[in-house]
């Protein structure tokens, strides 16, 4: 299921381009020489999905030890429940809980440092403003995450955060590139379909974790587990 991980990050570029566009606007890009640009642009992808890697990487580390403490292939069950009760809740219940606030003072000082790198014309900070941007609060990645968790392994955690980063790539180098380039309309359309895809993937990860037998989508348990843990042998003792 890494796959939906690209496909999150593809469909939902356009919600990108409406949290991190005015970021992606003002990027200082050396305009004058196309090589440099796109070198340029290339750190800025590679350090934003770096950042994308390590928190798939620790939240990885959560579903391991979800797994290993016996949910197994229903976690992917629960991931993909908590994906769709999250489309299908609306936001003015989670906002009286404010979950964020905790994290408030963290968030501010990410945001300040990016502020002070975007007035900078240089290769470190073209890296650190795309490091810094991968940590900012949205709400598709933290969509992103929970597919990360479902994993229950690090490294496919991490793998899959990179995936998510890489689908939304081709937007965020054309706001770069050309600016805000997608009329409202479009752009609100888009967002409205953003959901749909969201309760499809979370509907797919709810499929695989049932181990219904049906090839890539919903394998059988024997092969799920096996998956999940590929490093682990069967032995068989001959009498």
């Amino acid at each position: 299921m890494l796959w939906t991980a690209f496909v999150l990050g593809l469909a939902g570029s356009f919600h990108c381009i409406g949290m991190c566009g005015p970021i992606a606007f003002v990027i200082p890009v050396n305009r004058s020489s196309k090589s440099v640009a796109f070198f340029q642009i290339f750190l800025y992808h590679f350090a934003r999905l770096l950042s994308y890697s390590i928190i798939g990487l620790l939240f990885g580390f959560i579903g391991k030890g979800l797994y290993l403490a016996g949910f197994q292939q229903r976690l992917s069950i629960l991931m993909g429940a908590i994906m769709i009760a999250l489309v299908l809740i609306p936001a003015s219940t989670f906002n009286k809980f404010n979950f964020s606030k905790p994290l408030y003072k963290i968030i501010g000082k990410v945001k300040q440092k990016l502020g002070s790198y975007l007035t900078k014309k240089s290769n470190k900070a073209l890296f650190l403003i795309g490091f810094f941007n991968g940590f900012l609060p949205c709400g598709l990645v933290y969509m992103a995450l929970i597919g990360s968790i479902s994993t229950g392994n690090a490294i496919q955690g991490a793998f899959y955060m990179t995936l998510f980063g890489l689908g939304t790539v081709p937007m965020m180098t054309a706001a770069v590139l050309l600016g805000n380039f997608i009329n409202l309309s479009i752009r609100a359309k888009i967002q409205k379909a953003i959901p749909v895809f969201i309760v499809i993937i979370g509907l797919l990860f709810i499929l695989r974790g049932l181990g219904l037998g049906i090839p890539y989508i919903s394998p059988s348990d024997a092969k799920l587990q096996i998956s999940n843990n590929p490093t682990e042998c069967i032995t068989i003792e001959k009498d």
